[in-house]
């Protein structure tokens, strides 16, 4: 879990600064999703940070260095809500970075973000009380229930948005349409992360060592690679707008390696 959760926090804290300095490759339109990005990245990294010393403090040793078994502090518990605070800002800036970087026209954007914004939410909100209860019914229901506002978000992003694509070019739409795979696929690692102490409750210790984990590296993979695929997204649609900066944007690219081949 150490590793873990160290390997989250800094790629959330890296690809925020990344993601902040790569704002002048784009043009001005854009920048705005990729500080929505570095912010969801930003946020993040602090609330890993907030599990990690949660963890620390909730979870304790004897063993010289760290390597026996691990039990859990007197009057010390492992802090759940910080990951579902964190989802409860992070994921619907999530979407909207989305809309925003595909510059729509504003009524349809915010046709989109009145639908997934509160529907997101409510995903999250759902999850929790079934996320910090020892029942097993409960986690069922709160699951379940999670599962119908996740369902429509899936819809208005694979059938709503997919109308909207037509006027935007070919290899943004193709973008697109992977990014929509990689939420379905990081998306899917939650509810599958969430229910593993519901079927393999027998593991014990391992179990939730599992579903912290497939959390931590869905959490990675949903906010830092999806974050790059926004920015690969806001220089595609800068180079289609502009090709003077498209031009510009290229010479930088080609000329340290052309100075490299002449300083050889």
């Amino acid at each position: 879990m150490y590793n873990f959760l160290s390997l989250v926090i800094a790629a959330q804290l890296f690809g925020s600064l990344f993601l902040l300095a790569a704002q002048p490759r784009v043009l001005a339109r854009y920048r705005q999703a990729l500080v929505i990005s570095a912010i969801v990245c930003g946020i993040a990294a602090y609330h890993y940070f907030r599990i990690f010393e949660s963890f620390k403090s909730a979870f304790v040793t004897d063993a010289q260095g760290g390597r026996g078994t691990y039990v859990q502090a007197v009057g010390e518990s492992f802090n759940e809500g910080y990951r579902y605070v964190d989802w409860l800002l992070t994921v619907p800036l999530l979407l909207t970075e989305l809309i925003v970087v595909l510059a729509l026209a504003k009524k349809l954007q915010a046709s989109l973000l009145y639908r997934l914004i509160p529907a997101s939410a409510l995903m999250i909100a759902l999850g929790y009380p079934g996320e910090i209860s020892a029942d097993n019914t409960i986690r069922n229901v709160f699951g379940l229930l999670s599962t119908i506002p996740f369902l429509y978000i899936l819809y208005v992003l694979f059938v709503e948005l997919t109308r909207s694509l037509d006027r935007q070019p070919p290899a943004v739409r193709q973008t697109v349409s992977r990014m929509r795979i990689l939420l379905l696929a990081t998306w899917g690692v939650y509810p599958i992360a969430y229910i593993i102490p519901l079927y393999f409750s027998d593991a014990g210790a391992t179990a939730w060592v599992a579903k912290q984990g497939g959390y931590s590296i869905a959490d990675i993979l949903a906010k830092v690679l999806y974050g790059l695929l926004i920015y690969k997204i806001a220089r595609l649609k800068s180079f289609a707008d502009d090709p003077d900066f498209a031009a510009r944007e290229n010479e930088l690219e080609v000329r340290p390696a052309s100075a490299g081949t002449n300083g050889s």
